[in-house]
């Protein structure tokens, strides 16, 4: 494919390049042509001519995303975010694996650099081993083998991740965040759990991905804390304007889920169910009062969904479960989940982009729009789907722009109910399938996690957004985290409860756009995810109300978008078996 570089305008500096655009040429899929339908004036819609408002080829008043203007080759992003991992839990000896009998092999392609990840001194005299205030669980970081894939759920709370970093001398993960196996052999068995990482035995097919496209070292989550607010931050970069619409909590209270803000509002901190959701707590829900990006991308017509595993209460499961309680059995776990967890679902706790019902699309054409293909009825869906419609959608040809997927519970790697081997099955099944599609030369992948599960990493963060809540802050003292100003809320004035940068997560961007082998260091959040679809399709527009999207990194050193000639895409294509992670020389049957 031949990509024309319509402007002239520096990619490093592509939030403000308003001026740059991509658009195919003729060839490309043999449906656009560079008369000006793959791009429009002002918002930049194909088949405008002009008028942004573009419907000549598209469905109600968008257009293709081929046929919009965008500022990189990139016409389908696709975010699969999974749960609760630090980067040393999966990276910490990138790119050297142990390779012991019978397990995946991994040998790093010579030249593969090196990561941020554990040796020398941490390895064999970690501060969480030597400070004794640990007691019993007092343990160096160890190997976890593939046999332990199954292991405890870590304390990952706002408070606790804070109070493991100790003011930046990172060593008391085991007494605030570490939990054990019982039974476990060692370390295993005991809150010096935590200290544990896997590498490219287990975590095969992410080591091999990295090896053959790019991933960085620097990202971390937004804030402190578990999954809600990493959910939120990685669709609107915000966490403040809470508004509680059931609870049993008090705000800034040990325990609660939000703290009062200090401006006559909430900040979450932790996680609780949506109130625009019928398979939510009866006792705890929540909403939020700002923007998310998918308000953005409904301003310009831009097709997008959130695809959630289990979100359609029509599907019953072989086991018989069906509607909010349907449930699949990890053999790795050993036990049965709820596919569908509300408390990560994105979207659902904004009016705006709720679907509280889970109402399905009025069909798969409709699925990433807001009306139903007559272009005038809202669609009952309003963008949120079940995993399984994303592949129908696509394999119907119908790919959104953007795309948010979450697995079903078993595959998103949330220790204590899922795993890294069932979660590898996920992450492969959706890059295999993705790869034998037509549009895979212009999408691009990122592999992200919302929050850190508390597991041990090394790479502490100076606080850029400090917060001072007597309860919930504790990072350099009582009531207190980071130094300076707090960060603006919605209402732009600075507010509690948003500490952070809070813990390092792994971040890898597959692409045919990505650059080889690469391990990039520029600081990225998960705002960043936010911040590079609106430079990619917005013309750098922010949400304002005090987002992150602001202020967060660029993920643009992660590509390299000045790759020419036809046929690259057929050679940036990596098919790895969903079971080993292990590379394959065509796609694995599904």
């Amino acid at each position: 494919m031949q990509w024309r570089h319509l402007a002239v305008g520096s990619l490093t500096a592509i939030a403000f390049a308003s001026t740059v655009a991509w658009s195919a040429s003729d060839n490309d899929h043999g449906n656009n042509h560079d008369n000006g339908q793959g791009f429009g004036f002002g918002f930049g819609f194909g088949h405008d001519h002009g008028h942004g408002n573009g419907n000549g080829n598209g469905h109600g008043n968008g257009g293709k995303p081929a046929d919009v203007r965008t500022a990189t080759p990139i016409k389908h992003l696709v975010v699969i975010y999974g749960e609760n991992v630090s980067f040393d839990h999966y990276f910490a000896t990138y790119p050297h694996a142990t390779n012991p009998h019978g397990e995946p092999f991994f040998r790093a392609t010579p030249g593969t650099p090196d990561v941020n990840g554990l040796s020398g001194r941490l390895l064999t005299h970690n501060p969480n081993d030597t400070n004794t205030a640990n007691g019993t669980d007092a343990a160096n970081p160890f190997r976890l083998d593939r046999t332990q894939a199954a292991t405890a759920d870590q304390n990952h709370a706002y408070t606790a991740e804070q109070q493991a970093y100790d003011g930046g001398k990172v060593d008391l993960f085991p007494k605030f965040t570490g939990a054990g196996t019982s039974g476990g052999a060692g370390a295993f068995g005991t809150k010096g759990q935590v200290m544990g990482y896997y590498d490219g035995n287990t975590v095969t097919a992410l080591w091999n991905y990295a090896q053959h496209f790019a991933m960085s070292d620097n990202a971390y989550t937004s804030t402190y804390g578990p999954s809600t607010p990493g959910a939120l931050e990685v669709v609107s970069g915000q966490t403040n304007g809470m508004k509680a619409v059931l609870t049993t909590k008090q705000p800034s209270a040990a325990g609660s889920y939000y703290v009062n803000d200090g401006q006559g509002g909430f900040t979450m901190i932790n996680d609780v169910d949506p109130a625009n959701d019928t398979c939510s707590s009866t006792t705890d829900t929540a909403l939020m009062t700002g923007k998310n990006i998918g308000d953005l991308l409904n301003a310009r017509s831009i097709t997008w969904g959130g695809f959630m595993g289990g979100f359609n209460l029509q599907t019953t499961n072989s086991n018989g479960t069906t509607g909010c309680k349907r449930s699949t059995m990890s053999t790795v776990v050993g036990a049965a989940t709820a596919d569908y967890i509300p408390h990560h679902n994105w979207f659902q706790y904004y009016a705006s982009t709720a679907n509280p019902t889970h109402a399905r699309p009025s069909s798969i054409a409709a699925i990433g729009h807001s009306t139903q293909t007559n272009g005038r009825t809202p669609d009952p869906a309003n963008h949120q789907y079940d995993t399984d419609d994303f592949f129908n959608a696509v394999s119907a040809g119908n790919f959104p722009a953007v795309s948010f997927l979450k697995a079903p519970a078993y595959q998103d790697g949330h220790a204590g109910y899922s795993d890294p081997l069932d979660e590898q099955a996920f992450v492969a099944k959706v890059v295999n399938f993705l790869q034998q599609q037509k549009d895979w030369d212009d999408t691009a992948v990122i592999v992200a996690w919302d929050d850190s599960d508390g597991w041990y990493d090394h790479a502490y963060a100076l606080p850029t957004s400090a917060s001072y809540d007597a309860v919930a802050d504790q990072l350099n003292g009582p009531g207190i985290c980071g130094t300076g100003s707090a960060p603006d809320g919605v209402n732009g004035k600075p507010v509690n409860g948003r500490c952070g940068p809070g813990t390092r997560i792994p971040f890898v961007v597959i692409s045919p756009w990505a650059k080889e082998n690469y391990v990039d260091h520029t600081r990225i959040d998960q705002a960043s995810v936010v911040r590079f679809i609106e430079d990619n399709w917005l013309d750098g527009r922010r949400l304002g109300g005090g987002s992150f999207d602001a202020s967060a990194g660029s993920i643009m050193g992660m590509f390299d978008f000045n790759r020419r000639g036809n046929g690259h895409d057929e050679q940036r294509k990596l098919f790895v078996d969903p079971t080993t992670g292990v590379v394959v020389d065509r796609p694995p049957k599904a």
